[in-house]
């Protein structure tokens, strides 16, 4: 009976021993998986994101003693006109870029989904092309098609009749803005024609056999059966598309760099001007223009959750 009873302790001793070694090694393999990661982006995001909340409220320009003035860059941003030029081409391309980028890549991932083209794997190299290539290279390119003198657009117009001589599209005030479109655009269709397509590859091709015995044309299946049933998909491409234009600028920083005359200033430009810009050196001020940003990156957020459906069907 004594042996018995010692045989059990043993065994629970033994089990009790593996399970905490066994504790210890998933603790370890978690830290050894997650530490770097988790150390990276409390280095490199969250530490320099709470900096910037305490230089916006101090006056300092890299280099001088720092000097505490409160509130006073809030007040002041919200009397700069020019922060509010900015934003309202934030805003203009916000409600441009975003909606046409997801149109034309649902309307493209569609054809070559359905159609089956023989050439569908070619267009979709093709399509992804911009992707590859440097955001640099990419706007480097659509500077010399809007280049007045030997540009490619200038160029095409002649071809078809409509002379314009060498007009300046990035040159001119009342063209300078809508020219950022098309390069913003071509950069991110291709992305989403193939992030739509392998969405529109889990739909079961039933739904659509049924839907043409029905009489139902190529618009009707792709707003009535293929949106609905990507939407969370297109969810998360209109909330990425929507962020990155609010905070992104490096396109209209090499092709115009705000001109002319601020006609394509963005607020990610201009704060990045006053912070590191020829002229200008205000961490402060720029920090609590970065501020604003977040606050705005947040609420649109929120207004995206709010009127956007991000449910599924099931099927």
């Amino acid at each position: 009976m004594t042996d018995s009873v010692a045989t059990v302790s043993e065994t629970a001793r033994t089990k009790k021993s593996w399970n905490q070694k066994a504790k210890l090694q998933k603790r370890l393999f978690v830290l050894v998986a997650v530490g770097p990661c988790l150390a990276g982006y409390m280095l490199f995001t969250l530490y320099p994101n709470l900096l910037s909340v305490y230089y916006a409220f101090l006056s300092w320009d890299g280099i001088s003693e720092k000097k505490f003035v409160g509130f006073e860059n809030f007040v002041y941003m919200i009397k700069d006109r020019f922060v509010w030029r900015a934003l309202t081409h934030n805003l203009l391309l916000m409600l441009t870029v975003p909606a046409l980028t997801v149109f034309l890549s649902l309307c493209l991932a569609y054809l070559l989904i359905y159609k089956r083209y023989r050439e569908a794997s070619f267009y979709k190299v093709l399509f992804f092309f911009p992707n590859v290539l440097a955001t640099v290279v990419v706007t480097l390119l659509w500077a010399f098609i809007y280049d007045g003198s030997y540009g490619m657009l200038n160029g095409l117009l002649r071809l078809i009749g409509i002379d314009i001589g060498e007009y300046y599209w990035l040159g001119e005030k009342s063209t300078a803005l809508w020219a950022l479109l098309p390069p913003m655009i071509w950069g991110g269709v291709g992305f989403y024609v193939v992030i739509f397509m392998n969405a529109m590859r889990s739909i079961p091709d039933s739904l659509y056999e049924s839907a043409v015995m029905e009489g139902a044309g190529h618009w009707t299946r792709l707003f009535r059966i293929t949106i609905p049933l990507i939407s969370p998909v297109i969810y998360v491409s209109v909330l990425f598309l929507v962020l990155g234009v609010l905070k992104g600028f490096e396109m209209v920083l090499i092709l115009t760099n705000g001109g002319p005359a601020g006609s394509t200033d963005v607020i990610g430009l201009y704060m990045f001007n006053l912070a590191f810009g020829a002229d200008s050196h205000n961490y402060g001020y720029a920090s609590a223009i970065g501020m604003l940003l977040f606050v705005i990156l947040i609420v649109a957020k929120l207004v995206i959750d709010k009127y956007t459906k991000k449910d599924g069907y099931e099927f």
